[in-house]
């Protein structure tokens, strides 16, 4: 086709075997889109098209992307607001004669349905970051890793110590909006069988509040981690290198684990172990 249709926060450009989306830069453009820039969505990876009535005299044009084709919306799991789905082409109503045209192109060329064996749009590029309430979270395509943050990580969390997770290691991606209540992000790991802790008390996890984790930044992290859980191998467990860290960082450490153990939060002989494990790492 070739040709472009321009709604509200979008523009689709048809092309032969796929859309190509940009969604507009500005203050009232959902910053979810503002993130995603611009996403190419394979024929392959549809599922159906419909064109229905939206608010205030306009149509709203959506594409029904295939289970599992898509990692981002896979890992959403069905929890994005409807203003913030990157599927939607809301258009004034006097375009609804052109947007049923395309609605009916797109129609005529899909041949696949069902669930996607892999997925077919690529995840958002890396290395991504964002700050949750607990922690920093930072993934550069082959390891995640988590640094708390002394003013809100739980004494589970401090005592555990930061955390790096290779995505080999890894099962899968938990991501519960930070627009509802207890949102978090927790990864999901391959030896693991027990029920995981409250998000938290678990290592594995970040969780969000008012102005941490917001949508724009943790769900694209979360879409690319889950990309590359798909695509990896399993590793083998190895003892980890040791890792010299930063003096500073240790001496807040070990100031913050003092408080723990003065409050009671933390036994002598956590306190003596942990504090050893430290001064290791000088």
């Amino acid at each position: 086709m070739g040709d472009v249709l321009a709604g509200f926060h979008a523009a689709w450009e048809f092309e032969s075997d796929s859309v190509l989306i940009r969604y507009e830069r500005g203050i009232r453009t959902p910053k979810l889109f503002q993130a995603l820039g611009e996403r190419r969505i394979p024929l392959e990876a549809m599922a159906g098209v419909t064109l229905t009535p939206g608010r205030r005299g306009s149509v709203v044009l959506r594409v029904e992307p295939r289970p599992g084709a898509d990692p981002l919306m896979e890992a959403a799991a069905g929890q994005l607001k409807e203003s913030s789905d990157p599927y939607r082409l809301v258009l004034p109503a006097e375009r609804e004669t052109l947007a049923e045209y395309y609605a009916d192109e797109l129609l005529a060329r899909l041949t696949e349905s069902g669930p996607a064996e892999r997925h077919l749009i690529p995840a958002p590029e890396v290395p991504l970051r964002f700050k949750a309430y607990d922690g920093k979270a930072a993934f550069d395509g082959t390891t995640v890793s988590f640094h708390w943050f002394w003013t809100g990580a739980s004494s589970a969390k401090w005592k555990a110590g930061d955390q790096r997770f290779p995505v080999g290691e890894l099962s899968g991606v938990e991501w519960r909006s930070p627009e509802v209540f207890e949102g978090h992000l927790r990864l999901l790991r391959r030896d693991e069988s027990a029920s995981p802790p409250q998000a938290d008390q678990d290592p594995a996890a970040v969780v969000f509040g008012l102005g941490y984790g917001p949508v724009h930044e943790s769900l694209p992290f979360a879409a690319a981690v889950l990309a590359a859980v798909r695509t990896s191998e399993p590793v083998p467990a190895v003892v980890a290198a040791a890792v010299r860290r930063d003096p500073a960082d240790i001496a807040d450490r070990i100031r913050h684990l003092g408080e723990l153990h003065q409050a009671g939060l933390v036994t002598d002989e956590e306190f003596s172990s942990k504090k050893a494990e430290l001064l290791a790492e000088l």
